[in-house]
């Protein structure tokens, strides 16, 4: 019924203009990276990065019943969620299996829902299928906004040099109109339940080129870097984040994939919410995400199952990305509960390779 938006290769070609270096997956192009994965993940990890999130798409949904429709649907609860207010919720299955994770911007007139680019038609079509006599209309509006994160411990420093005490009228999961030089943007600030904390910029074409190009010429002090995939993917493994597609798909509720805090348990039914709900009551989730320990260097698109000492599969590798912080291939995966622990250690195996490899507790400390 829906038809994918193509990424906006205009912004890909002006990032490339920048020395962007690109790559061709699942018929999106990604921007791999710019610099060395080592300065752009020291960005991360210490400075302030900018990274072009076409990783992610927008879907807009218009009408009066917008919210109190998401409310009924989703985990979290929506009620109470005001204009300029920013919240993730998890669409899930009737098996309570993740269908896409998605934040919710409260615009008033509309709301945005920002997901992954895998899971947006998934998403679409799930919430489709439950308008009924509903007030609600369900677009993709990636082609309308072009939308940007900042992520670093100096970024509110460092946007506070573009946009002066605006900064602070900005609270957390909340988002303004703020100028920078005479640029509008929209810009949130997000903070998860770890408490990492992120910006979004969402910009129309001309003025997103303009922001980057005003960001980067006048960077002052800081340590700053435009980052590509390749780094966040790093960036991502060491910090125990899951992402769309590897780690949120149907293959796993939000229980396993340790994102049980975007689920509201007070506010009453939504699609998947009984199966949700016994996996909590009666202590029945069976697999957990954990992350990996390599002891040898490895393609970060290899496949691996996980088995046990008498050959059992028990888990499988979703993620995996050397680190330069930590000087290893680290990993995340789900393997079953019981081997969740600190130091264990199971077998990781392919069609090539066989290795013995540890679990390691999430986040990564060095």
């Amino acid at each position: 019924m829906f038809e994918s938006v193509n990424i906006n290769s205009d912004m890909i070609s002006f990032f490339v203009s920048l020395g962007a270096k690109t790559e061709l997956k699942n018929d999106v192009n990604y921007i791999k990276g710019f610099n060395s994965v080592e300065d752009e993940v020291y960005s991360l990890n210490n400075g302030v990065s900018l990274k072009y999130m076409n990783n992610l798409s927008i879907i807009e949904l218009k009408g009066s019943d917008s919210l109190d429709f998401l409310h009924r649907i989703s985990t979290n609860s929506m009620k109470g969620l005001n204009k300029e207010e920013v919240k993730k919720t998890i669409f899930t299955s009737e098996k309570g299996r993740i269908i896409g994770v998605s934040t919710v911007m409260n615009f008033e007139s509309y709301i945005l829902l920002v997901t992954g680019i895998n899971s947006k038609l998934k998403v679409m079509s799930w919430i489709n299928k439950y308008i009924i006599g509903d007030d609600v209309k369900l677009s993709d509006a990636s082609h309308r906004f072009n939308l940007f994160q900042i992520i670093g411990p100096q970024s509110e420093s460092f946007l506070s040099l573009f946009i002066g005490e605006a900064i602070n009228t900005i609270a957390d999961n909340s988002f303004k109109v703020v100028s920078a030089d005479g640029i509008l943007f929209f810009l949130a600030k997000i903070k998860d339940a770890n408490g990492l904390k992120k910006y979004w910029i969402l910009a129309e074409q001309e003025n997103g080129k303009k922001l980057v190009k005003h960001m980067i010429e006048n960077r002052g002090p800081f340590d700053f870097n435009l980052i590509g995939e390749e780094a966040y993917t790093v960036f991502k493994i060491e910090n125990g984040i899951p992402s769309d597609p590897n780690e949120l798909n149907d293959l796993y509720n939000p229980h396993e994939a340790k994102i049980i805090n975007l689920v509201d348990f007070k506010k009453g039914c939504y699609i998947g919410q009984e199966v949700i709900a016994r996996l909590d009551t009666y202590d029945k989730v069976q697999k957990q995400l954990v992350g990996f320990c390599f002891p040898e260097t490895i393609e970060t698109d290899e496949k691996f199952s996980l088995l046990d000492d008498q050959k059992n599969e028990v888990g499988v590798i979703t993620s995996i990305a050397y680190s330069p912080r930590i000087k290893k291939n680290i990993a995340l995966g789900y393997i079953k509960r019981a081997l969740a622990l600190q130091g264990t250690k199971v077998t990781a195996q392919n069609e090539t390779k066989k290795m013995e490899v540890q679990v390691h507790e999430l986040p990564f400390k060095k």
